[in-house]
């Protein structure tokens, strides 16, 4: 049943063509290697020749590789140098270092799960290597159920690559462990997934798993379906040749024929199994032969030829040092001679096999035990490997996190930068065409600070020519110094978004000043600032001045008596509290009478400074109100008007 390991370690080595083409493929590598000079290509070459070794001399396989994992570790370049990490880890598998292969492997396993390479699929195939070559150190250290959590990694990854060539060779190791626990059943699935891949790809290896399909059915006594697949397997190993392969089926044929009580077919096979590995010089092979056919004859009482057998079957094992079959052998020469009535002979031959099964069981538990600290040793790494990974992912979400942040800055920026441009454009469009200052807040905001009232404009030129005519020049002056002095405010006021709460009231105190001048003292004023707000916060300019205009034209003015306005600045909690207050006929009175009337400039001002006020709330993000009430002693006696901004407090910076 040797082929199971066979095929296991073919898997493993991924062995391609052998023979003279192989040489000569590895003598083209060599001559070639002088001529790189490109570290990067000499590091791939590198590992392609030690690749190359590895069915010939382990030794230079090693050599090379180790060439491959210093150049690369000297250029950074990790794809090679994990390349090299599992060419190192294949040469110690064949020299028998199953410890250091294991580190060799599972640093290339670390390598690639924490690499990024321009080629994700080379990088994401060297970790199911990485894997795979894990799960074969354990299998065969007989850590079986490790040896399947590797396998099931390693062709999960193959799966997602659609690697046909690489699944099926997995799939074959799988089966094997499977088998090796005596799990028939899911062994024959893995056995069959592979057939399926390999009928479709032609492969040469296909009467290996042929053969291991059979020996599924043999072992469940289904003789029909073991024949069946043992056909084919002859046929493919006739079309394929392999001589281990081929011995193999011999013996498994062998089995095969006895079961189905054929004993002259089982000696022909087992007798053909014996000249195929003795032509490849195979003595494992040949012992294993030798004891299938003692059996036989023992069981049919031929004690001559059984002994013959039995005794070639010893020969061998002791040259070639294999414990199990010493064991075999000296438990068969043991029953045959207590068949033949030579109590001596089988006492001494069955306190040999005693003495080899004892040796055998020695054996078995120092290898335990080495395993056990090859288990350790490769845990504890694995663990340290675990929380290297966790702490480089977290390092990655990290840095994945800081660079949507800056992307996110860069889009910030970017949209600013389109802003500033858009709001450029638009100025320069706002000279052909004014309507275009709806469409964007922030230049209506601007545009509001350069727009004055044209009615107010013309009323205040009408008062300066009345003055200049009834009351002389000097009231003329006046009133032309205070205009003035307002008009040189809001201009130098539109420059700004903020501007400290001073200067507005400076520039509230000096329009009201004005209109009283202009309506003949018809109202009085008064402006109130909390000693609770601080000298640097700020207001957007000109931002009472619609409320105070509505005030005295449409309060006050309309009423006989002498009216009066009440500017109040407070704070209350987190808000600036701004109210502009009058004595005049109410809000809906006023509305009443503009009823009949157009005033586009006016509705224009109070929409605009919504707008503001919106604009307000989306760059502080704090919440802005807006409320127009009427003074009320009782539902029938109306005192006036009040307007209350609630704002967000700022700053000048």
């Amino acid at each position: 049943m040797r082929i199971e390991k066979y095929f296991l370690l073919f898997g493993l080595l991924l062995f391609s063509v052998l023979g003279w083409s192989q040489n000569q493929k590895l003598d083209s590598l060599v001559s070639v290697l002088p001529k790189t000079k490109n570290d990067i290509d000499k590091a791939e070459l590198l590992n392609a020749i030690a690749d190359q070794y590895k069915t010939s001399n382990p030794k230079q396989m090693l050599d090379y590789a180790q060439k491959a994992f210093d150049l690369a570790q000297k250029i950074d370049y990790q794809l090679a140098k994990g390349n090299a990490l599992l060419n190192m880890g294949n040469a110690n598998i064949i020299l028998g270092n199953y410890a250091k292969a294991l580190q060799h492997f599972t640093d290339a396993q670390y390598l690639f799960e924490t690499i990024t390479v321009k080629n994700d699929s080379e990088n994401q195939k060297g970790l199911a290597k990485a894997l795979g070559s894990i799960g074969i150190v354990f299998s065969e250290q007989s850590n079986y159920s490790k040896a399947l959590q590797y396998y099931l990694k390693a062709v999960t990854i193959y799966e997602q690559l659609k690697d046909e060539e690489k699944c099926a060779k997995l799939y074959n190791n799988i089966g094997i462990v499977y088998k090796s626990q005596s799990s028939d059943f899911k062994a024959l699935e893995y056995f069959i997934k592979a057939q399926k891949i390999q009928e479709k790809r032609n492969d040469p290896n296909l009467g290996i798993t042929y053969t291991n399909i059979g020996n599924g059915y043999l072992k469940q006594n289904n003789l029909p379906k073991a024949f069946d697949y043992y056909s084919k397997a002859k046929t493919a190993l006739d079309k394929n040749p392999n001589p281990r392969a081929l011995g193999e089926w011999f013996n498994n044929v062998g089995l095969y024929y006895k079961a189905s009580k054929q004993t002259e077919q089982a000696v022909s096979n087992w007798n053909s199994a014996i000249k195929t590995f003795a032509s490849i010089e195979d003595k494992f092979g040949v012992g294993d032969s030798y004891i299938h056919l003692g059996q036989l004859f023992l069981e049919q009482n031929k004690l001559k030829e059984a002994t013959n057998m039995a005794e070639k079957a010893l020969a061998l094992a002791k040259e070639i040092k294999v414990l199990e079959q010493v064991v075999l052998a000296e438990k068969l020469l043991s029953d045959i001679y207590a068949k033949q009535n030579k109590p001596a002979l089988a006492l001494a031959h069955f306190k040999k096999y005693s003495q080899a099964k004892d040796s055998l069981t020695n054996e078995e538990n120092i290898r335990k035990s080495v395993e056990e600290e090859l288990n350790f040793d490769f845990e504890k790494r694995e663990a340290i490997h675990q929380k290297e990974i966790e702490k480089r992912d977290l390092l990655l979400k990290e840095e994945s996190k800081r660079n949507t942040l800056q992307l996110f800055f860069a889009a910030i920026f970017g949209l600013l930068l389109f802003g500033i441009a858009f709001l450029i454009y638009n100025r320069i469009q706002l000279k052909k065409n004014l309507t275009l200052q709806k469409e964007l807040a922030e230049y209506e905001q601007k545009a509001l600070h350069l727009q004055m009232n044209p009615h107010f404009v013309f009323n205040c030129l009408g008062s300066i020519s009345s003055f200049i005519v009834q009351n002389g020049t000097d009231s003329a002056i006046k009133y032309l110094s205070k205009f003035s002095k307002l008009m040189r405010l809001t201009l130098e006021y539109s420059k700004e978004s903020l501007i400290p709460m001073d200067k507005e009231i400076e520039s509230l105190q000096n329009y009201l000043e004005l209109e009283q001048l202009r309506f003949n003292n018809k109202f009085t004023f008064s402006i109130f600032k909390s000693d609770a707000i601080e000298d640097d916060v700020a207001l957007p300019p000109l931002l009472l001045q619609p409320f105070v205009e509505n005030a005295i034209i449409h309060g006050v003015i309309p009423k006989k008596e002498i009216g009066s306005i009440a500017v109040r600045f407070t704070v209350e909690k987190d808000s600036l509290i701004c109210t502009v207050e009058d004595n005049g006929i109410g809000f809906n009175e006023s509305k009443a009478q503009k009823e009949n009337s157009v005033v586009a400039h006016k509705s224009m001002a109070l929409d605009i400074t919504k707008k503001r006020l919106e604009m307000i709330e989306s760059t502080t993000k704090q919440k802005t109100e807006f409320k127009i009430e009427e003074i009320k002693t009782n539902p029938e006696e109306i005192l006036g008007t009040k307007v209350t901004l609630h704002l967000p407090i700022q700053y000048i910076k």
